[in-house]
């Protein structure tokens, strides 16, 4: 395995998890700006996310905990055993949304704006956090006779967080080129979907005890959170379509509505 401690005490996978962080935030700020979304709205989701992403690393450990509970009781409920980035996803996005929601009314700006930002700057966090994962030692694939192979837990095995590192990383460039190019707002159901997929996939290839979710080892945890996402992102596609849509209808009445009183007057 590599070295992950550095100095002082400082891991790899800390300084990966906060270069995750700091290119997320400067993703936000870029994309709000290229989408003109008010600085206000930007500064608010900043501060929120810093909220939700303290509440999804704990809520990352509880989702695991919960998972190593089901599949061994006799070990008790034991936070701290491992992360689950799904756990810690819902987490999140939950605790962002309640937020949103709860202060919706005073805001400059609404979460349909926000919504084709955010799976870029999900995505580039992510893909560093996969990094640290690496260096740490966590998540690791199978055994493997391949020669693009890491050696961890005393076996040559699939180097399966640089496989999803990687993935992230193009993920991101074309979630973020469809915005930025294209004006193209459907990145949210095309992160949902790409990655659910993608993560269903490459659990078949992971080598790490992940617990269970339903006691079944037919699946494991992440495998059903990944069909769910696929359901969401598809079921997502359509109702942002028909929103999207509303609003340029919306957008589209204002002149007409503002030139009738014009004439009246």
């Amino acid at each position: 395995m590599y070295p992950h401690e550095l100095f002082l005490g400082i891991h790899l996978y800390g300084v990966m998890i906060a270069l995750g962080i700091l290119a997320c935030f400067l993703v936000l700020y870029f994309l709000g700006k290229n989408q003109n979304i008010a600085p206000s709205f930007i500064d608010f989701t900043f501060y929120n996310a810093i909220f939700a992403i303290a509440f999804g690393f704990f809520s990352a450990t509880l989702f695991q905990a919960t998972y190593n509970y089901i599949d061994n009781p006799e070990e008790g409920f034991t936070l701290g055993n491992g992360f689950t980035f799904i756990g810690g996803l819902i987490g999140g996005v939950a605790t962002f949304l309640i937020v949103y929601f709860i202060l919706r009314k005073k805001l400059s700006g609404t979460l349909l704006e926000l919504l084709p930002i955010a799976p870029s700057c999900i995505t580039i966090a992510h893909a560093f956090g996969r990094i640290g994962c690496a260096f740490a030692g966590c998540c690791y694939g199978m055994e493997t006779d391949s020669a693009i192979a890491m050696y961890n837990h005393g076996a040559w095995r699939i180097p399966v967080q640089l496989y999803e590192s990687t993935f992230l990383f193009i993920l991101f460039g074309v979630l973020t080129i469809l915005l930025v190019k294209k004006n193209f707002k459907q990145t949210m159901p095309i992160y949902l979907v790409a990655y659910g997929i993608f993560r269903f996939v490459i659990e078949y290839f992971r080598g790490d005890e992940r617990g269970k979710l339903f006691g079944s080892d037919l699946i494991s945890p992440s495998q059903f959170w990944s069909i769910l996402m696929v359901v969401i992102g598809i079921a997502l596609f359509f109702l942002l379509r028909y929103l999207y849509k509303k609003e340029e209808l919306k957008k589209a009445e204002t002149p007409t509505q503002k030139e009738e009183i014009n004439e009246q007057a």
